[in-house]
């Protein structure tokens, strides 16, 4: 087997002792499963290490594998001025996996940086390996934001050309839980921060891998997670492969979550396919919800399924209901992929003759023309949901205590600058939130006098 194990390992800073000057002993047992793992690297004797890491550079669309033969590291921006490290890239490795890639057509590709520097979530691990392998070679790969199937694919070609080149390899995935566990830490507390930690380390305990594929992005943003992606690359190196899991150890003293485990490959195994299972149970899902959607939804979905096709904009039905032919409102088209937003775009006021029209408008626009993400394709339409909000008439209102974030959107204005933001959006709690969002999409500060408007929506899902 090519693949012999993986590893999950987090990456504080103060768990070396010339950053912590004492603090690490409170993660003492994270310290010495940190050794431990060092230790277990040690004995299986990898050909190389490769190493994920959520703080190399990351890109929207694209995942950046370590380039050329070489690079360095520091602790400069801890305070740390006379620790560097080195390391050697295994170039024959990336080459092939960037190959492998371009078979799949798959977005990853060497960096261009000239000069390269290791990021601290690979050094704190290579600190530790390195005391026990000084000279193996790695393969540092970053993360992107495309979604968690894409990270789970990368895996896999990772397994691939590792087969490809029979080289024996170990995976370490490096990346923290959540950093919102308590009031006194850096990043204060959220619910969903423990909650997190206690799904994620229970994947790792039992090794069930398509658990990863199936948490809430959004879930895991608020729980202000770090290294799940990293986590879910590794996942997808071990597919098809029976794992021996073990959760190693588990501390969040400092408002972090620091989680050591480790998975040792003992064979292969069909029935861990998790992600083909993920994406079948996706489409099951899928294609009840399109044998329920309404006709709002089934409209957006012409919209952009014609569009994204042809490249021309879709014919309007003429057997539509009469609200949709003969009305006119403001449209808001939204996409997901996998959860993730994929794209959303939308009028305060109509625009167009009717609904029907707005709504095949925005869908366009919402699928080639909202500049957050690149343009909808073809070989997506498939995983794509929808969800179209026809917006009620605006009204003025005196004060911030008429709002409701579940019941009404808000407009706020200043002139020609405007900013709007729907009701009941999953991550805003309060009417705070919600006015702030709308005045930073407004390009007004706080302090700026500005008017407030409300209205109603309705959703169809």
């Amino acid at each position: 087997m090519s693949v012999l194990a993986a590893f999950i390992v987090p990456h504080p800073p103060i768990i070396l002792p010339v950053v912590g000057k004492g603090e690490e002993t409170k993660i003492q047992t994270t310290i010495n499963m940190y050794k431990q793992v060092a230790q277990e690297i040690k004995v299986l004797d990898p050909d190389l290490i490769v190493i994920t890491s959520p703080h190399a550079n990351l890109h929207a669309d694209w995942f950046e594998l370590s380039h050329g033969s070489n690079a360095l590291g520091n602790l400069k921006r801890f305070g740390v001025h006379n620790v560097e490290t080195s390391v050697n890239y295994d170039s024959a490795f990336i080459n092939e996996l960037i190959k492998q890639a371009s078979l799949s057509d798959f977005p990853a590709r060497a960096s261009k940086t000239i000069r390269e520097e290791l990021d601290h979530g690979t050094l704190i691990p290579l600190s530790f390996i390195q005391a026990e392998l000084p000279n193996v070679k790695i393969v540092r790969i970053g993360l992107s934001s495309l979604p968690f199937s894409d990270h789970y694919r990368l895996g896999q070609l990772i397994a691939r050309t590792s087969d490809v080149l029979q080289k024996k390899i170990v995976v370490v995935a490096s990346g923290d839980l959540s950093h919102k566990l308590t009031f006194e830490g850096p990043y204060g507390y959220v619910k969903e921060g423990p909650i997190f930690d206690k799904m994620a380390t229970a994947i790792m305990k039992n090794g069930d891998f398509i658990q990863f594929l199936k948490l809430d992005p959004e879930f895991c943003e608020k729980a202000a997670e770090c290294g799940l992606r990293s986590f879910i690359i590794m996942a997808g190196t071990l597919d098809k492969k029976t794992v021996s899991p073990a959760l190693l150890s588990y501390e969040g003293p400092f408002g972090v979550g620091y989680a050591v485990a480790s998975f040792h490959v003992m064979n292969n195994d069909d029935e861990r396919d998790f992600l083909d299972q993920y994406l079948a149970q996706q489409k099951k899902e899928r294609d009840l919800q399109k044998a329920n959607e309404d006709i709002y939804v089934q409209l957006a979905r012409l919209s952009v399924e014609t569009y994204v096709r042809t490249g021309i904009k879709a014919q309007i039905p003429s057997d539509l209901p009469v609200e949709l032919l003969h009305n006119r409102a403001g449209v808001f088209v939204s996409l997901h992929k996998f959860n993730e937003l994929r794209g959303c775009v939308g009028t305060i006021a109509p625009t167009k003759r009717s609904i029907a029209d707005e709504i095949n408008s925005n869908g366009i626009l919402a699928c080639s023309k909202d500049h957050r993400f690149p343009p909808v394709q073809a070989d997506e339409l498939d995983d794509i949901d929808y969800s179209v909000d026809v917006l009620g008439k605006s009204e003025p209102i005196k004060s911030k205590k008429e709002l409701d974030v579940h019941r009404y959107g808000v407009i706020v204005s200043d002139g020609y600058r405007r900013g709007l933001l729907l009701p009941d959006l999953e991550d805003v709690d309060t009417v705070e939130q919600q006015v702030s969002i709308a005045l930073r999409k407004a390009g007004l500060n706080f302090d700026e006098p500005y008017e407030i408007e409300r209205f109603e929506v309705v959703r169809h899902k």
